[in-house]
Parts: C-alpha cells; sequence; structure tokens
C-alpha cells in the first residue's frame, strides 16, 4: 500500500511539473518584431563615398533593443526595401531604384507576400507582438525634380489611397492574436531647398510642408481606418512649422529645416550628402515617435 501511495505522488509531482515546463518552454519560443516599408525601415544610411548601405542604427533596431526588455527572445525581422513605393510593395514590380542592390528580391515575388507569410507561418498568439510599416516617401520622392510637381503629387496621393489599405488589410488579417501594428507620417527632406542658390529649389522648399501635410493626412487616415497607431514622425521633426526659428551652425533658419539638417543628411556636402535619409540621431527620434504609440508590449 506504501508502495502505491509512493508511486502515485510522484505521478502528482510529475504532472504538476508539466504546466510549469510548457511554460518555460513558450518562454524560450523567439519572438518577432517585423519591420517593413522603404530604405528608412532597414536603417539606410550614405557611407563617406556617398554609397548607401544598410545599417544597424535604423528605428527598427532602435526599437527592438527597447523592447528587447520587456519581451524575451525579441528578434527583429527586416523586410524593408531601399526604393519601395506603395505599388512596388503591393505587387513587387514598379520599383525605380536599383532592387537587386537593395537586397530586396523577396520570395512571392513583393514584400508584402513576404509579410503575409511569414506572420502565417509565425502563428501562435503573441509571437510577433510588433509590425510596423514606413512607405509613401518614394511614392511622391520624385516630385521634387518634376516638369508638374502639383501633378506628381496627386498621382502619388492617389496610388497611396489606392495602396496602402490593401496592405494593411493583408497584414492585420495574416497577423496571429496579440499582434500591435504601427505606421508613420513622413518628414521632409525637400526643406534643405532653403539653401540653395536656384529659386524655384527655394519656392519649392517653402512649399514642400503644405504638400506634405496632404500626403501625411491621408497616411494617418489610412492607418486609422485599418486601426494601426500612428507614430506622428512629421510632428517629431518639426516639418510643418516654418515659422518659429533655430540656430543652425551659428544662423538663425526655420525650425523645421534645422530640424531636418540635423537629423538627417538632407543638408550634407558631397560626397555624404545631400541625402534624404535619416541620420543615427533621426533615426532614434523615429524610434521615440513610434514608441510613443505603441506602448509597452
Amino acid at each position: 500500500m506504501y508502495r502505491r501511495m509512493f508511486a502515485l505522488a510522484v505521478m502528482a509531482v510529475g504532472l504538476a511539473a508539466l504546466p510549469a515546463t510548457a511554460s518555460a518552454a513558450g518562454a524560450r519560443s523567439p519572438h518577432y518584431y517585423l519591420a517593413l516599408g522603404d530604405s528608412l525601415s532597414q536603417g539606410m544610411q550614405p557611407n563617406f563615398n556617398g554609397v548607401l548601405q544598410d545599417t544597424d542604427q535604423g528605428y527598427a533596431d532602435d526599437l527592438a533593443a527597447a523592447e528587447s526588455a520587456h519581451v524575451h527572445n525579441l528578434q527583429l525581422v527586416k523586410l524593408g526595401c531601399g526604393g519601395e513605393t506603395t505599388t512596388s510593395m503591393l505587387t513587387g514590380k514598379g520599383n525605380a531604384a536599383d532592387a537587386r542592390r537593395f537586397h530586396c528580391q523577396h520570395a512571392g515575388g513583393s514584400q508584402l507576400t513576404a509579410a503575409v507569410r511569414f506572420l502565417k507561418s509565425h502563428h501562435r498568439a503573441g509571437e510577433v507582438p510588433l509590425v510596423t510599416i514606413d512607405i509613401g516617401a518614394n511614392d511622391i520622392d520624385g516630385c521634387a525634380t518634376a516638369a508638374n510637381i502639383g501633378a506628381c503629387v496627386t498621382t502619388g496621393i492617389a496610388n497611396i489611397s489606392r495602396n496602402v489599405p490593401k496592405i494593411l488589410q493583408a497584414l492585420r488579417e495574416a497577423a496571429p492574436a496579440g499582434t500591435r501594428f504601427a505606421g508613420m507620417t513622413l518628414y521632409d527632406p525637400v526643406l534643405a531647398g532653403y539653401f540653395s542658390n536656384d529659386a524655384n529649389t527655394r519656392a519649392l522648399a517653402a512649399a514642400s510642408p503644405l504638400l506634405l501635410k496632404e500626403v501625411n493626412d491621408k497616411l494617418t487616415s489610412d492607418f486609422q481606418q485599418a486601426g494601426f497607431k500612428t507614430a506622428d514622425v512629421a510632428g517629431a521633426f518639426n516639418s510643418y512649422d516654418s515659422a518659429a526659428t533655430a540656430t543652425w551652425e551659428g544662423n538663425q533658419i526655420p525650425v523645421n529645416v534645422a530640424t531636418v539638417c540635423s537629423w538627417t543628411w538632407a543638408c550634407q556636402t558631397p560626397p555624404s550628402g545631400p541625402n534624404i535619409h535619416a541620420n543615427k540621431n533621426g533615426y532614434a527620434v523615429i524610434a521615440a515617435a513610434f514608441a510613443r504609440v505603441i506602448g509597452r508590449l
């Protein structure tokens, strides 16, 4: 009898240990932060020779580092592609940049297809706690040199309006339970034209905040309708504030110009600049804008 009672006790202890063991195994399982979009999601910056390179100093890297303190075994997965437009992200076609140079040949033919496949293959609840996206900048980037800037911006906004809701919906439908989603508004590198000797370039720089606001309002509306949080990067970069002034290299200039000069390569001299991408400090500001709306995972 005592032998039987001892055996039952050992069995009970073993069964009681099973949930804890399973829980420990779950805690050791990887969790993923999926960063999507264009070159900003890859943290691209020019090197000293002006050649664009992926870096580990992007906003996604900063976010992953911060959230890894709260999410066990958080791994960053970057699927973003330099030069990506809303059309090329959706279809895999139409990226004006040399995608091969940016290692953007995605399985399935497009970044969105690759992202959906990733989300469906990591579908345990909470396995992908965060998905971020920045997209739309390359839909209007070429407008600065277009013959008809107004028509170019109108076309860019039309593409954003048509494509972004499809992209966001596909991501939400593919993601596992517990995923948080966030997108960002765009900052304004065209402001660097403030220093140009060309009157038309200066005029475009002065007009760019209003044009950018129209684009960002559309992006914000799309994010809200899809249930994505919106990181106000435009606000963090003072993109619309042309009235206030700030000191930059000893001169008083509009605060939005000073900000974009401080946090991007747009005002740098060759060969590193001028370049529209954020620098290390700018990427940290973008990460902070995301962190404010995402909260603690």
